[in-house]
């Protein structure tokens, strides 16, 4: 369960117009601050971001799955699957032996996944996935709707 904190910046986000990658992004960021914490760990940056990712779809952020090619069909299906629950209004509370498992599987982990290394790693190889046209169009766009300080 994503903290109220988190879920009030995303809210933010979303009410001032930012995309859903950004809003996502709160969710990302709490992530790595949990595993930075010790509160558990995980196997890769990959896994924290997804773990990120899908917490924020379960909060409601209109977040599309991946596209077809780019991920296998079971990473497809678990951020459709996260999408459906995110728009269903909330029922019974998940089982705690399955809660337990879930964090017992992750304290079993390393934190290093969080280090700046491991991020700084991260983000080096999906830009490098990306074209230079991407990426410029990218930073112009972040140009573009860049707060300007008065």
């Amino acid at each position: 369960m994503p903290k109220e904190k988190t879920l009030k910046r995303a809210t933010r986000d979303r009410r001032q117009g930012k995309s859903a990658s950004t809003q996502a992004g709160e969710f990302v960021r709490e992530e790595i601050e949990e595993i930075r914490a010790g509160k558990h760990g995980a196997r890769s940056t990959k896994q924290a971001i997804a773990i990120g990712l899908s917490k924020a779809r379960r909060a409601g952020v209109k977040l599309p799955p991946p596209k077809k090619g780019s991920v296998s069909a079971a990473t497809r299906h678990k951020a459709a699957q996260d999408s459906a629950k995110g728009k269903s209004p909330r029922r019974k509370p998940v089982s705690r032996i399955r809660s337990r498992a879930t964090t017992k599987a992750l304290q079993r982990e390393g934190t290093s996944a969080a280090s700046k290394s491991a991020l700084s790693r991260q983000a080096r190889t999906a830009a490098r996935r990306r074209t230079s046209a991407q990426r410029s169009a990218s930073a112009k766009k972040a140009a573009r709707t860049r707060a300007r300080r008065r």
